[in-house]
């Protein structure tokens, strides 16, 4: 099961230790005065980014984590040990919310990538430390201080080159196996990927990163069918593919088809339709596909690529436009 928003994971930073309240006591020092040690920090929650966690399905199943606690200090001016730190592996491009706010606290768009959530608690002083020359037998210690808590929304926004968008059943997961070394569902029916599927094309010297979106449909920015439950899932692509059907099966015009995901990504907003864009028109090698084409070019003007994943028709030229696109991208980024 692909996980890709979870609710209401509550995490706890670690309490730090109680300074101790001890004395000196050695055979002919009967009043050696105070040695009480330092209370240990309680541990830090740390996020840490990792490309090999692929979803957020540790935290559906286990939505809670806490960081251990400070150890008391001790006598002989002993410190006490410093609670670990509760180290937390999210994916890359996972956005994290306070539950209760819905407010933005932290990103992770990087592998390796580190950040504390919250801080563990600080420990308590010892007796030792409030010694003077007016008071050489303190018997004050002071407590540790809580850690941080939080209850939080985490929410996987895939980070991929290329993001293909399109409707049910147009061919998204057969031209992505073909493409990737993916291998998401395929079948001939609709909404047969109900997850976003990632994988990973190899070309000369850049690897492109392709992201099979659900299919969309009419209202998906209304979260009608899968909504924008995956429309989250190309904020941040580096360009949209549109994969067109043009067959024209179940009374279905790829002309209105195209118009109609462009009105989705319009309206979801994210400024998603000033991505770079290319269109691709699948299933040429069905009988309507020419003539299909023909008025779709004439209706939107646009550049298409022509391809058939069943024949694999296309197929070269599209690998050659992709990784020069992204190439380009990442060069025009790093300049």
């Amino acid at each position: 099961m692909f996980v890709d928003e979870v609710h209401n994971v509550r995490l706890s930073a670690g309490k730090g230790g109680n300074g101790c309240l001890s004395f000196r006591r050695e055979k002919f020092i009967p009043k050696g005065g105070p040695n009480g040690g330092d209370g240990g920090n309680g541990g830090d929650v740390i996020l840490v980014g990792d490309e090999n966690t692929n979803d957020l399905s540790d935290y559906r199943f286990k939505p809670h984590a806490k960081a251990e606690n400070g150890e008391h200090g001790m006598g002989s001016e002993m410190h006490g040990r410093n609670g670990k730190h509760c180290y937390l592996k999210i994916p890359v491009g996972t956005v994290i919310l306070d539950a209760p706010t819905k407010n933005f606290v932290a990103e992770i768009v990087e592998h390796g990538q580190q950040i504390i959530l919250l801080k563990g608690g600080s420990g308590g002083k010892g007796n030792v430390n409030f010694k003077s020359a007016i008071n050489q037998a303190p018997r004050h210690t002071t407590p540790g201080k809580p850690g941080e808590d939080g209850v939080f929304d985490f929410t996987l926004k895939t980070i991929a080159d290329v993001g293909l968008v399109g409707f049910p059943n147009a061919g998204k997961s057969t031209l992505t196996a073909t493409l990737t070394n993916a291998t998401p569902k395929v079948a001939s029916y609709p909404f047969t990927t109900l997850h976003v599927n990632v994988g990973i094309m190899a070309g000369d010297g850049c690897n492109v990163i392709v992201a099979d979106i659900p299919g969309l449909i009419g209202g998906a920015h209304e979260n009608r069918g899968l909504g924008m439950r995956f429309l989250k899932h190309i904020e941040r692509c580096t360009a949209l593919l549109f994969l067109i059907d043009m067959s024209g099966i179940d009374n279905r015009s790829p002309t209105e088809d195209y118009a109609s995901l462009l009105n989705e990504l319009e309206h979801y907003g994210r400024d998603l339709l000033a991505k770079d864009r290319l269109v691709v028109a699948n299933k040429m090698d069905t009988g309507a596909a020419a003539e299909n084409l023909k008025i779709f070019r004439g209706k939107h003007g646009v550049n298409v690529l022509e391809i058939s994943c069943i024949t694999g028709d296309g197929m070269a030229e599209l690998k050659r436009h992709l990784l020069a696109t992204v190439q380009a991208k990442k060069e025009k980024n790093t300049s």
